[in-house]
């Protein structure tokens, strides 16, 4: 059985070892890129699900554009490659010669997308127009770690475009808060959601919302992000339209999405030293049924029972699995279940079946209880659900716990290495002010619309607006 590094003592290497032992991950030979293995990638497409199923309900549609962009598409925006310069990487050759022009290997998709935005967009009757990919993006990371910072990514990617700003600012409130849904009701994770600062929005933006939380270390992960692009990319890319008064006009854009860096904030938010703990809405397996066998164990009547509870479970629509392996101890199933974080298992020995009873563990470690067997299908749906909501509960307790007020940044900065968490304070919002947070290794999360402080947390200025401080992945 592997061993987990200290949680409490040492977070990151814990976080590795689960990546690993509960096989979400792998290295591969390129620097920065890892193979998501088969159990990472079920749980990825079960968010993938969710989320795909609201992107088409809020009247998108899913498209799919090349990997491969020219380099000249890149340079069209003038904050969008300057933003990006340091983390593409470039082709220059192929098919055995040097191209004639450099193809960068999509960072993200705004550029190619609206190229072809251009192309379909003529009246005010193509509009609003909006898409939606699933794809993998290249940026060279130097501080690689899986799920969280990757040179190679998948994620998802929405573009579209209006005729009007207020529609391009409500799009960009929609999906934000499709984004909070997400990651509350089906990830059991809490999230502050706000304005990133000037210096930290998307390169190209006018405004970024981001969606934000905080890991059980106390540093924060932007989860994903909302843009109001605006104009800018429609100007860069001649995108013009008809209005309804047949003036020729620009379009207002936007673009949002998130990662498979959601993996890894469900790890770092809910594991504990046994391993994994996964939101029953999003587990690959929701409950796993581990057959007892012994000696006396008669194995096919046992495994009869077995998938008799499976049957009547996948009928009501839970993801079951039995565990039917006869080499095994029933104490190295449990840790394997553990640390993959099943919400539920359940045990059934030769007693049990001749009483007609199981018994029912879960992984935030309840009481265990005997249940009849012909309970199961009432049982099983409602305490999924109460596991659910505790670990949404749990995880709110401890990022309220790790919220704090601060006034100057000369005293809630040391703090960062003693207690880290969110610190909520006043900011002029001169970029000034925001440079100084790099001596303590942190950076502004977002704004907020609560005022408690009147004073920049750096200078004498009156504050604006307070931010939120924390370091971050």
């Amino acid at each position: 059985m592997a061993t987990l590094a200290d949680i409490k003592k040492d977070f990151a290497q814990w976080y590795q070892d689960v990546i690993y032992h509960a096989q979400l991950a792998d290295h591969s030979p390129v620097r920065g890129s890892f193979i998501i293995r088969p159990y990472g990638c079920a749980l990825w497409e079960q968010i993938q699900r969710r989320l795909d199923q609201r992107i088409k309900e809020t009247g998108h549609q899913n498209a799919l554009f090349p990997l491969f962009i020219p380099e000249s598409f890149i340079k069209k925006e003038a904050q969008h490659v300057e933003g990006f310069a340091p983390e593409l990487a470039i082709v220059t050759h192929a098919g055995g010669k040097e191209l004639e022009e450099p193809l960068v290997v999509r960072p993200t998709s705004e550029t190619i997308i609206h190229y072809m935005f251009a192309k379909w967009i003529h009246s005010w009757r193509d509009l609003p127009l909006k898409i939606n990919q699933w794809a993998n993006v290249v940026r060279w990371e130097m501080r690689p770690r899986a799920f969280l910072r990757t040179t190679e990514f998948f994620w998802q990617e929405g573009h579209t475009a209006h005729a009007t700003l207020q529609e391009a600012s409500d799009e960009v409130q929609m999906m934000l808060a499709e984004y909070v849904d997400l990651a509350h009701n089906w990830l059991a994770i809490p999230v502050i959601t706000g304005l990133k600062s000037e210096t930290e929005k998307f390169p190209g933006a006018v405004q970024t919302y981001t969606f934000e939380t905080l890991m059980q270390d106390g540093k924060a992960l932007q989860m994903g992000t909302s843009h109001l692009l605006s104009q800018s990319f429609a100007h860069a890319f001649d995108m013009k339209f008809q209005d309804q008064q047949g003036t020729m006009a620009y379009p207002y854009l936007t673009s949002w999405g998130t990662t498979t860096r959601l993996v890894g904030a469900l790890v770092m938010v809910h594991g504990d030293q046994k391993g994994l703990i996964l939101p029953p809405k999003i587990a690959p397996i929701q409950v796993v049924i581990i057959p007892i066998f012994t000696k006396q164990t008669n194995a096919d009547e046992l495994l009869q029972a077995a998938n008799a509870i499976y049957v009547q479970l996948q009928n009501i629509g839970i993801r079951s699995y039995i565990d039917s392996d006869t080499h095994q101890t029933p104490g190295a199933k449990f840790y394997n279940w553990e640390l993959k974080g099943v919400p539920v298992r359940i045990e059934i020995g030769m007693r049990d079946l001749q009483a007609q009873v199981c018994i029912i563990a879960d992984r935030l470690g309840n009481p265990k209880q005997t249940i009849p067997l012909n309970q199961i299908v009432t049982v099983i749906p409602s305490h999924l659900m109460h596991i659910q909501t505790m670990m949404f509960q749990r995880a709110q307790e401890r990022l309220h716990a790790m919220w704090y007020k601060a006034q100057k940044l000369a005293e809630f900065g040391p703090l960062l290495d003693t207690q880290p968490g969110l610190y909520q304070t006043g900011w002029c919002q001169d970029i000034a002010c925001e440079e100084q947070l790099k001596v303590y290794k942190a950076s502004t999360r977002c704004l907020v619309q609560e005022k408690t402080q009147s004073h920049c947390f750096y200078c004498e200025k009156p504050s604006k607006q307070d931010v939120l401080i924390a370091r971050s992945y």
